[in-house]
């Protein structure tokens, strides 16, 4: 089968590698049908990730058709339409059980093993380990272009942004970055009754969408972002602050924006130390949250999805064959001047 395949900071190949296989009885081989690409990824190829090593196959992100069981796997069956979640979990560790599958003990003690330690998704097969536990049946009236996004983008920012945010009804939602992950907790405030939501941005073209999204309010980000926010906001500012970007200035900007009382929810990943202002903040009573995501919310998104209630095809604005994963990649690391949200990778 052919796969992308890491060979080290800034190097990647389109090229063949041994078949996909079941390995151990509680795995399944699913045959790749459509797969995108993360903000992870590009921190892998930039040398940030040095867990990943030479040889791997990138991904961790699919919706295809189970070609392979393994002799323990009693949920799924050849031919079944799965979604292959960033998240693996046993279902048995302390970790699962508390329903912190990112923590999975089992996998490695952490939950995100595709295109990390074990082969990825940007494959025409790949082999899923804990099937049981770990995908999710796919229904009919679900396309693979919105099945796709609740692999990973979604379900982060539902989860890390407005649950771990505590969004309640009538709230006013401030989120600091509009890509594909700031869109996807715009996109899901509406699930718990926010009145006001505001998207802070530099981008034009993302603040644009976030309107389509669900936002009631743009801010370009600058100098008086703060001020700008606060206006809307009676002057005390939001009650759910939401980063999604990952750099110490947005997070800074997130936690001026909360009001006394508010909570801070940090989606970003950060790979440098953040300095805040803890000496203003703690007598404000605001709380922050901040983790990865764990996919548990995976069996509700399916249903707002299958009903209408999330449009979460509209995060893809560029499609590609899996044959042309490399140009993917390239729209991919500059989505601003592409005006690229996710990229849906489709089996040529």
């Amino acid at each position: 089968m052919k796969a992308l395949v890491y060979h080290g900071p800034g190097s990647k190949a389109w090229e063949e590698v041994p078949d996909a296989a079941v390995q151990e009885p509680t795995d399944v081989v699913v045959r790749v049908d459509t797969t995108t690409i993360c903000g992870t990824d590009l921190h892998i190829l930039k040398g940030d990730v040095p867990a990943v090593t030479d040889g791997r196959i990138l991904g961790h992100e699919a919706v295809g058709t189970v070609t392979e069981v393994g002799s323990a796997v009693t949920g799924f069956r050849e031919g079944d339409r799965v979604l292959v979640p960033a998240i693996t979990r046993c279902g048995r560790c302390e970790y699962c059980q508390r329903g912190m599958p990112s923590h999975c003990q089992t996998v490695g003690g952490i939950g995100w093993i595709f295109g990390h330690l074990v082969d990825g998704t940007q494959a025409e097969s790949v082999r899923v380990p804990y099937a049981d536990t770990s995908i999710y049946a796919v229904p009919n009236d679900v396309t693979d272009e919105q099945a796709i996004f609740l692999a990973d983008s979604l379900p982060t920012g539902y989860e890390v942004g407005v649950l771990a945010g505590q969004v309640r009804p009538g709230d006013t939602v401030a989120v600091v970055g509009a890509g594909a992950v700031g869109l996807a907790a715009i996109l899901t405030t509406g699930l718990w009754g926010a009145s006001r939501v505001i998207a802070v941005d530099t981008n034009k073209f993302r603040l644009g969408k976030a309107v389509e999204f669900g936002a009631t309010d743009t801010v370009e980000a600058g100098p008086d972002v703060v001020d700008a926010v606060k206006a809307l906001t009676d002057g005390l500012g939001v009650d759910v602050s939401i980063e999604a970007v990952g750099y110490p200035e947005t997070l800074r900007t997130a936690a001026a924006l909360v009001r006394p009382g508010g909570h801070i929810a940090n989606i970003g990943v950060h790979g440098v130390p953040v300095e805040l202002p803890l000496e203003q903040l703690w007598i404000h009573n605001v709380t922050l949250t901040m983790g990865l995501v764990d996919t548990v919310s995976i069996p509700t998104l399916l249903k707002m999805v299958a009903s209408g209630k999330i449009p979460a095809e509209k995060m893809g604005t560029h499609t590609f064959g899996l044959d042309e994963i490399d140009r993917a990649y390239e729209v991919f690391a500059d989505a601003a001047a592409n005006e690229a949200l996710k990229v849906v990778i489709k089996r040529s």
